[in-house]
């Protein structure tokens, strides 16, 4: 006999089996005790949150002989037939397949013939905005003068790509994600039925990173159970299959970072990835560990919030007494952007360790939030008396070491102020109108453009600079997307124009290695006046 996923298994067959949907359940019940049922209903909500679920069982419920407290009996004619998938009453359509014209026509014509068996002909159209806009055309007739027999249940996770013509001839349900208790409890009855042990704390994670989905959840609950089959299911065991690392490694890596230690942060990642972490779950949940730090530290009664034992919890209170919550919020923005780029990036690794070393200098940052941090740094170094450290490590005076740098700076901005005769005509000219140059491009060139700081390359072309990302990826990895750059600022001035395209990692690089020329030619245009 094949194995059956416990997601599937479990599937609810009753209203009273659906979790963490009451607000609907309820709503619908009453419409079936009072026969008030609606033509068209929109389902709207993220994934395996239980809107093909509920459509089910509604399907069910207008054809059953035996309603019983507005649920299906499930053991009259009708609800066996539609439970097993036989029932030509209810039809099932994935629009994401089946989202033609052709596919909708069918329907129409199929809607005029009376229901087979039961009261009520009920269609799932299931991801319905994955429709074609004649599509959505050759239905609205139907939702807006539909037989009397026919119900429509359109699902979707993208609610905000439905036509508003269709959006306003349906009732629309907002399904809620479910909460990570209500999740837990699922499975811990599930398990119970199933006769297999799984430590709290592993289901307690698995519900955390299934993010409100209860088919999430259930398919990760599998996947543990599977690898380690026959085993009582610990949390640790948890961790090993999904990757993930314990949350007192992030309190080892939060400490460090604190400290400022950049190699013992290389060293403690270099562990989480010779234990074969994965690193995007650890950025995803090291987000969320100083989340939790940051409620920890800005309120006292946060246990409703923060859904952690009771030691965790207290642990957490101390490490937040150790951290501003400026500098938190920091962290947070900084790995928010990485979890991001994560996605996107070749080489996970580096960018994470990169951010990390980000973290730890603050300084290589302009944002307000990491000026909190540097200032925070300044006054604990005046409060132990160790701001004048006197001594590098080959004996010398650092502050003789930063009057030299002053030095060279001040060489260095002289030889840029220098610059502006050199600069090419035209590149001065496509400099002095860059705002009109990004306001004449399309989007999302334009949005792109905007990330863009004009400088010069050694051929003395205009380079334009972009920290690696989207922005960069778009001129660099597109030829077509280059070409109509070029084509853009030629059109500007009037003339072909050539340039090249070069990535940084933040602006601290670009100040240190390239010449500014907004600031340049800004410059000369004041002494000009």
């Amino acid at each position: 006999m094949s194995y059956t996923a416990l997601y599937r298994k479990f599937r609810p067959n009753r209203f009273e089996d659906v979790k963490g949907q009451e607000h609907i359940v309820t709503t619908l019940k009453n419409q079936l005790k009072a026969e008030r049922i609606g033509h068209a209903y929109l389902f709207c909500g993220s994934r395996g949150t239980g809107k093909t679920t509920i459509a089910k069982i509604f399907a069910r419920a207008v054809n059953c002989e035996n309603l019983q407290d507005g649920s299906p009996c499930g053991e009259c004619a009708a609800c066996r037939a539609i439970g097993a998938g036989a029932s030509m009453d209810v039809i099932e359509i994935d629009a994401a397949s089946n989202n033609g014209v052709d596919n909708i026509r069918e329907i129409v014509e199929e809607v005029s013939y009376s229901p087979a068996q039961g009261r009520y002909k009920v269609y799932i159209i299931d991801e319905v905005h994955m429709l074609s806009i004649g599509a959505f055309n050759a239905l609205l007739k139907t939702l807006e003068e539909p037989p009397s027999y026919a119900i429509f249940i359109l699902a979707t996770t993208e609610v905000h790509k439905i036509p508003i013509t269709i959006l306003s001839r349906c009732q629309r349900y907002d399904f809620k994600r479910i909460t990570i208790q209500t999740i837990m409890n699922r499975m811990q009855e599930l398990m119970q039925t199933e006769g297999t042990e799984v430590e709290e704390r592993a289901l307690r994670y698995i519900a955390r990173a299934a993010d409100g989905s209860m088919r999430d959840a259930l398919s990760l609950l599998d996947q543990c159970i599977a690898f380690h089959f026959g085993d009582h299911l610990t949390y640790d065991k948890v961790l090993d299959v999904l990757g993930a690392v314990d949350t007192s490694v992030f309190s080892r890596m939060l400490r460090l970072i604190i400290d400022k230690n950049i190699i013992g942060t290389i060293e403690l990642l270099e562990e989480i990835v010779m234990q074969g972490r994965e690193l995007s779950q650890f950025v995803s949940d090291f987000t969320w560990y100083l989340r939790n730090l940051l409620l920890a530290g800005s309120s006292d009664a946060i246990e409703d919030v923060i859904d952690m034992s009771a030691d965790n919890l207290e642990r957490l209170k101390e490490e937040a007494q150790k951290t501003e919550v400026p500098v938190i919020m920091r962290y947070i923005r900084i790995f928010s952007e990485t979890s991001d780029r994560m996605r996107y990036a070749s080489q996970k690794r580096i960018l994470l360790e990169t951010t990390i070393i980000k973290l730890c200098r603050p300084e290589m940052e302009t944002e307000f939030d990491a000026l909190a941090d540097r200032i925070g740094a300044l006054e604990k170094q005046l409060a132990e008396g160790t701001f004048v450290s006197g001594q590098t490590d080959d004996g010398k005076d650092e502050s003789k070491a930063g009057q030299a740098a002053e030095k060279e700076d001040r060489r260095e901005k002289k030889t840029v102020s220098a610059l502006p005769r050199a600069i090419p005509e035209d590149v001065r000219k496509l400099v002095e109108r860059w705002q009109s140059v990004i306001g004449s491009a399309q989007m999302p060139m334009k949005q792109y453009l905007r990330e863009a700081r004009p400088s010069l390359d050694q051929e003395n072309r205009l380079l334009l600079v972009f920290q690696d990302g989207l922005a960069s990826d778009y001129f660099l990895h597109q030829p077509d997307n280059r070409q109509k750059l070029n084509e853009l600022l030629s059109g500007c001035i009037g003339k072909e124009v050539e340039t090249a395209i070069q990535t940084i990692q933040d602006n601290r690089a670009f100040e240190d290695s390239y010449v500014d020329l907004q600031a340049v030619i800004h410059m000369e245009i004041e002494d000009e006046e």
